[in-house]
């Protein structure tokens, strides 16, 4: 299974599955954008499996591009891993301060976030397309974490995963003034007079969320790997039919 790990170690397993047509589906992990459900529970199986876990550790949701998230308790174990209508309701975040339990994210071309703490050892995972990031679900969680669970900024570490680039990632100008309306991501922005377009770095202005929750820069770490353009993504935006990335973190029982 073609899998990119981003964290490997005696703590935590963190990382995301790829794209790879020589699997059922190629290697899609979701069962909302499929051909076949049984294929995706397959492919998630085979997941586990090389996790050294169970499926019924995985924890997913129902993704609306919002800006809600939920704490993950041992009562979510195998919420939405084999079936849909078990998953959490209208949800682009997870977080746990619980071990095994395999949070799960979804995406194609959208930013994954993916983060851990080093001190307490809680774990998430954030879905952050362009409307996520508008209305700021990373930061917003980042508040919450501080505010209700007593965790300290300088104590995060994040993984930005792979998402659309800049190049690929064209808008409208409806869309450029939700992002310049955030005021602080003007740099990562820019005109195409040719095409009329406006190019967003959406995992640069999710960085930028991170640095202003006060993460340490060197603490924030993006994959640079464009959904669009490399042969391991799957891109929406390419095809409206691709399959999804499952990003994940679990912390692992010491």
């Amino acid at each position: 299974m073609k899998i990119k790990m981003y964290i490997d170690n005696e703590q935590y397993i963190a990382g995301t599955t790829l794209k790879d047509e020589m699997e059922i589906e190629h290697n899609n992990m979701a069962l909302h954008s499929c051909h076949d459900v049984q294929a995706i529970i397959n492919n998630r199986q085979h997941l586990a499996a090389t996790l050294n876990c169970d499926l019924q550790n995985f924890i997913c949701t129902e993704q609306t591009h919002s800006a809600n998230f939920h704490k993950v308790t041992l009562a979510d174990q195998g919420r939405g891993a084999a079936q849909m209508d078990t998953a959490v309701k209208n949800t682009d975040a997870l977080y746990t301060l619980e071990p095994n339990l395999l949070l799960c994210s979804f995406t194609a071309d959208c930013v994954p976030v993916i983060f851990y703490n080093a001190v307490n050892g809680l774990v998430g995972v954030i879905h952050s397309g362009w409307q996520g990031t508008v209305k700021e679900i990373t930061p917003k969680l980042f508040q919450h974490l501080m505010n209700e669970e007593q965790c300290r900024p300088e104590d995060f570490h994040v993984q930005i995963g792979m998402a659309l680039s800049q190049q690929k990632f064209e808008v409208d100008a409806d869309v450029y003034e939700k992002f310049h309306s955030l005021g602080y991501a003007e740099e990562f922005m820019y005109y195409n007079a040719e095409t009329k377009k406006y190019h967003i770095d959406n995992q640069q202005t999710v960085k930028k969320q991170c640095e202003l929750a006060g993460i340490p820069v060197n603490q924030i770490q993006i994959d640079e790997t464009c959904t669009f353009l490399s042969p391991d993504g799957f891109s929406y935006r390419q095809d409206k039919q691709a399959g999804r990335h499952l990003s994940f973190i679990m912390r692992k029982t010491q």
